[in-house]
């Protein structure tokens, strides 16, 4: 919450004295699709269609991609069992959670040349929607209702379910109608594969948690899991959540001009997300279980698609489960949105790994996205192919790093294999091989391509003025983007238009201009993250920030499951220092319930913590438990309130505290990210 995927989905922490989680979903719903999208009308008053030279592009690659490989067709239609009556899944809220109808138009048979040839494939074959059989009589899926899967193992007596999608309502729809189609079955178990939030968000529409405390029903994940499903985009999590309107597109309306696809699924419910504490951790590298006569063995792959990750096999039926280590596509090593840059040649041994332990025998491979593999000369494909891609971008990267190339130029120079782009197993539609080869050369030289020039260079808007005043104007710089466009060498025309955007933020016909630009670059890509990232700039040039940016706000399960050093961290990162440069404050926190206890430290306008101390002189001691320090994280209720309530007292000078707490920011997630786009 990939999801996120890495998405994937992001978890955003935004506090002042208080903390609030977000998931990465459009505000008041999902995305709604373009009533023009079936004729072919764009949605913006000011958009283009595709030039001459996108189109032509896009018939060359018509010809040379492989669509005489219909395999995964097969595959993903392979077990159809049904289709549900309904498009839209509602929200509690009373918003759409989730509307699968809102890409019809891409079922219309006809190329469209605003998508990327192989986009519009994997958007297709993304457009599963219903019940599937994987292997007959014992495994199941329910697809197209969210941006992952959730897979049902048919045990003795009941359902063992994994993963549970982004949002309880997506997830109990899914639940219903498995039970409609097939007979109403408890659930007796759930696997959770990863940290990402549309893995682990709908587990409140499956089981109770009272079921899942008493050890009724294992909930079984992997080690690190709840760490990392809280802690991994906290810090910059309000950066990362105005980050996803351009990765993910959330607020692009769905149409041939807009969003198409997020390549691992349609894209992200817009529900209510929940957190559950597993009772069962997988600590070892491989552990066996056997639940409701399932026999399960799980292979940790920490380091991955996600910190804290687990594939799964089934002996009994030969299959395998790749979580979202293995789907119909190549991952990303950095997500656009922000994360810590993966490391591709783990990713790559972890595949090795399980390629040689469970490739050899499986008959079948399923995952958390996009559609199963069949037979295990088709497995054993796909495995390699993944495999070879990262362990390709890892070294191919780094052997032309060290002949020089740098940060700045390795994305001009890496290609993939010829061998590999014959398979569409090889393609990054999640990522693209832009972005993850200078994220792989970031992981092993960082950001700096060794330039002093580029060490510390002027902001763009400082360094913008200088460039159009030295190009002669705005005047010119308009004619030859122009006419660099004209020629549809989009790529130079924005590196100059941008200058100028940057120089004149009010210029309307140069931020126009550089729309445009941008809107032909967006159809050209094959990688919606890329493509998503494109036209909606695009979108917020012509038009200001949409309206709606900040995502739907998520629910007390992840501020219970924050820990408290997580959040007196993030306080570090909320308090303006600036406001207390030269003071110095001591506090002591201690939370009786659950046996913690803080020193919390101001000094040289930075707040920092530590673990498992008390001072003797702190200027104030904070004592109250855990579960009501819960009640101040999640805004409803204050220290003031609590202590007047007898649940906190404080021992010696609680103004600066009150001082400290006031200074706080509440981040939201409505900044510029282009010049010239928030409303006046």
């Amino acid at each position: 919450m990939k999801k996120h995927s890495n998405l994937r989905l992001a978890l955003a922490i935004t506090l002042a004295s208080s903390v609030s989680a977000t998931v990465h979903a459009a505000g008041g719903g999902v995305a709604q699709a373009d009533p023009g999208a079936m004729q072919g009308k764009h949605f913006d008053a000011k958009g283009k269609l595709p030039s001459p030279y996108t189109i032509e592009l896009q018939k060359a690659l018509r010809k040379s991609l492989p669509f005489e490989d219909k395999r995964d067709f097969e595959e993903a239609q392979k077990g159809f069992i049904a289709a549900p009556s309904y498009k839209q899944i509602m929200a509690e809220a009373g918003n759409v959670a989730w509307d699968m109808g809102s890409y019809d138009y891409l079922l219309q048979g006809k190329d469209f040349d605003s998508i990327h040839p192989s986009l519009q494939r994997q958007a297709v074959l993304n457009m599963a929607y219903g019940l599937y059989e994987v292997v007959p009589g014992k495994v199941y899926q329910v697809r197209g209702y969210d941006l992952a899967n959730i897979s049902f193992i048919k045990g003795d007596t009941g359902w063992i379910i994994f993963d549970v999608l982004t949002a309880k309502e997506t997830a109990k729809a899914a639940l219903d109608f498995i039970n409609e189609k097939l007979g109403k079955r408890p659930v007796v178990a759930v696997v959770v594969s990863h940290s990402h939030g549309d893995h682990f968000g709908g587990i409140r529409g499956v089981v109770e948690e009272a079921d899942v405390r008493s050890g009724k029903i294992p909930l079984i994940a992997p080690s690190g899991f709840m760490e990392h499903a809280v802690a991994e985009n906290v810090y910059a999590g309000n950066a990362m959540t105005r980050r996803m309107f351009f990765q993910y597109g959330v607020l692009l309306p769905r149409s041939p001009f807009g969003h198409v696809d997020q390549s691992i699924g349609k894209n992200t419910a817009a529900g209510n997300l929940g957190l559950i504490e597993p009772n069962r951790y997988i600590e070892k590298d491989f552990e066996t279980l056997t639940i409701d006569g399932v026999e399960m063995e799980f292979q940790s792959t920490p380091g991955t698609e996600a910190p804290a990750e687990m594939n799964t096999y089934f002996p009994q039926f030969k299959a395998f489960w790749a979580a979202e280590n293995i789907t119909g596509t190549i991952h990303n090593i950095y997500t656009l949105r922000g994360a810590l840059v993966r490391d591709a040649l783990v990713w790559s041994k972890h595949i090795n790994v399980a390629l040689y332990r469970y490739g050899q025998q499986a008959d079948v491979m399923f995952a958390s996205h996009s559609w199963p593999r069949f037979g295990n000369e088709r497995i054993q494909e796909v495995m390699r192919t993944q495999r070879d891609v990262y362990a390709n971008l890892n070294n191919a990267v780094l052997h032309e790093a060290n002949q020089g190339v740098t940060i700045n130029e390795i994305h001009n120079v890496y290609k993939l294999p010829e061998s590999l782009k014959k398979s569409w197993a090889a393609h990054s539609y999640h990522g693209s091989e832009e972005h993850n080869s200078r994220a792989v050369l970031n992981r092993y030289l960082g950001y700096w391509d060794a330039n002093p020039a580029t060490l510390m260079p002027l902001s763009p808007k400082d360094s913008a003025p200088l460039y159009v005043e030295m190009m002669g104007g705005a005047e010119k710089i308009m004619a030859k983007g122009k006419s660099l466009a004209d020629q549809g060498q989009y790529r130079e025309a924005y590196e100059i238009l941008n200058k100028l955007v940057y120089a004149e933020p009010n210029n309307s016909a140069a931020k126009d201009l550089l729309a445009d630009v941008y809107e032909q670059v967006g159809y050209q890509k094959e990688s919606p993250s890329v493509r998503n990232s494109f036209l909606a700039a695009a979108y917020e040039l012509r038009n200001g920030m949409p309206k709606g940016v900040s995502p739907k706000t998520g629910g007390p399960d992840l501020i219970r499951g924050m820990s408290t050093e997580l959040w007196l961290n993030f306080l570090g990162i909320s308090l303006d220092g600036s406001k207390f440069d030269g003071q110095h404050f001591v506090f002591n926190l201690k939370t009786p319930d659950n046996g913690e206890q803080f020193v919390v430290e101001l000094s040289n306008s930075t707040l920092t913590n530590i673990k498992g101390q008390q001072v003797k002189d702190a200027d104030l001691t904070i004592t109250l438990n855990r579960s009501d320090l819960e009640q101040v994280m999640a805004r409803k209720t204050s220290f003031a309130q609590l202590i007047a309530g007898g649940k906190a007292t404080f021992e010696g000078d609680s103004k600066p505290f009150e001082q400290l707490m006031a200074a706080m920011t509440t981040f939201t997630p409505n900044f510029e990210l282009l010049p010239g786009t928030l409303p006046e």
